[in-house]
């Protein structure tokens, strides 16, 4: 004898209250900002996706003569000369210990330039972020002046980069 199953029936969704469907409007309505999510020395850092042209392991690096102790250096990325800043020397990092990667930023250059490009060292990125403005705090510490606030990013606060500050605070050479 064969016997035929029945077949199941689809699990009934329960409708959205006004409240709920409010607050899903709400939500999507706030405008999301990305930012890739870094971590250098003891610190996290934020910068915006359009800022961020890639993010390279760390390259073979060429140590500049009388450059301050900021500049870590020069690379070449596909035929483009790329300085690497460490926003965490401050923290005094161990000599002996090489970040992992690099974050390659650009802004647009001056009259002279068309564009600076300058990678900052990155010991770990966590990837991309979105979030809306609400989780933006725009005041950041006094002492990091290269920064233009903070946002709450997992159990964390990272500071957000402002990368025009940051070249002005870590002037780099534009090769």
């Amino acid at each position: 004898m064969n016997v035929q199953e029945e077949p199941a029936a689809p699990e009934q969704l329960e409708p959205i209250s006004p409240e709920q469907e409010e607050l899903l409007a709400a939500e999507e309505s706030l405008p999301k900002r990305q930012y890739c999510v870094f971590r250098a020395g003891r610190e996290r850092f934020c910068l915006g996706v359009l800022d961020v042209e890639e993010v390279v392991e760390w390259p073979s690096v060429t140590k500049m003569p009388l450059s301050p102790s900021f500049l870590m250096g020069i690379f070449n990325l596909r035929g483009s000369i790329v300085p690497i800043v460490d926003i965490a020397f401050t923290e005094g990092r161990r000599p002996d210990l090489l970040p992992r990667h690099v974050v390659v930023a650009s802004l647009p250059g001056d009259e002279i330039h068309d564009e600076v490009r300058v990678g900052i060292a990155a010991d770990e990125v966590f990837g991309t972020f979105s979030t809306s403005e609400p989780l933006i705090l725009t005041d950041a510490p006094r002492e990091v002046p290269h920064c233009r606030g903070m946002l709450r990013h997992e159990d964390r606060l990272a500071l957000t980069l402002d990368l025009r500050r940051l070249v002005d605070v870590f002037p780099v050479p534009v090769i």
